[in-house]
């Protein structure tokens, strides 16, 4: 809870009868109340980067959106989980951006570095706050990790995105089986070493960042195409193990109920 809000508990929800999405979001059953939570989120974004996000409070997001603090706090339960949010509208409108800049793209290495500098370009209005919302986020117990159970529905889109990236490439039918399945978790953790640092970057327009997505999704693409062969096999069952006992088991995989 911001420090503006620590002695104001959150109003009643309007609507008991609606259910929940992971993260203390509500989950709209009309048009209408989508409409309502897409509004405070696109407020809640502005203010952040009018103001920064320390100075914003929820009373005046819900002000600015034209809703009561009440039905602001019914669809984000506080401010930190305007980030739970955040991450759903990104992960959405980087993924559409993504597939139609990959359409006609059959090189992996090309529908990497589009899907990565995609991402880049969908979150750079966002980069001014970006390293506030990180200090949340970073907290490994904190459900809004996106590492966490509650991140997943946004994370599974961005897996599925990575899984296209694979299977529309010219590499897709040339990997090991079981690599292949692996692929999309291992790629969505490459997309979260750009997004640590492009958090950090200050360059213009963030060109570290680019640059590091132009001369690293090359060496990925290198790697993969070698593990193919017979030689480097057992070296990529040794791997295959690593990944699945000690990486994607820290990974949050569904839902809480």
């Amino acid at each position: 809870m911001e420090p503006n809000d620590v002695t104001e508990p959150a109003p009643a929800a309007s609507d008991p009868g609606n259910s929940e999405l992971p993260g203390g979001r509500a989950r709209p059953k009309t048009d209408k109340s989508e409409q309502t939570r897409a509004l405070i989120l696109e407020t809640a974004m502005r203010l952040f980067k009018e103001r920064g996000y320390d100075k914003t409070t929820m009373r005046a997001i819900a002000a600015e959106a034209g809703v009561s603090v009440g039905n602001a706090y019914y669809y984000f339960e506080s401010k930190e989980f305007l980030i739970q949010g955040f991450y759903d509208l990104m992960t959405y409108e980087h993924a559409a951006d993504a597939r139609a800049r990959m359409a006609g793209h059959t090189d992996f290495a090309d529908r990497l570095e589009i899907a990565l500098t995609s991402w880049v370009d969908c979150a750079a209005q966002y980069h001014t706050f970006a390293s506030q919302f990180f200090r949340t986020a970073a907290d490994p117990n904190s459900s809004l990790s996106p590492f966490s159970n509650e991140s997943h529905p946004a994370r599974a889109t961005a897996v599925e995105l990575f899984r296209e990236v694979l299977t529309g490439s010219d590499l897709s039918t040339k990997l090991d089986a079981e690599l292949a399945e692996l692929l999309p978790d291992l790629l969505w953790l490459q997309l979260m070493v750009v997004v640590l640092y492009w958090v950090f970057d200050r360059t213009p327009d963030t060109e570290r960042t680019r640059e590091f997505v132009r001369r690293s999704t090359p060496m990925a693409a290198r790697v993969l195409a070698l593990s193919r062969y017979r030689v480097f096999r057992p070296i990529v069952r040794d791997a295959k193990g690593l990944i699945q006992d000690f990486i994607l088991p820290t990974i949050g995989r569904t839902t809480k109920s």
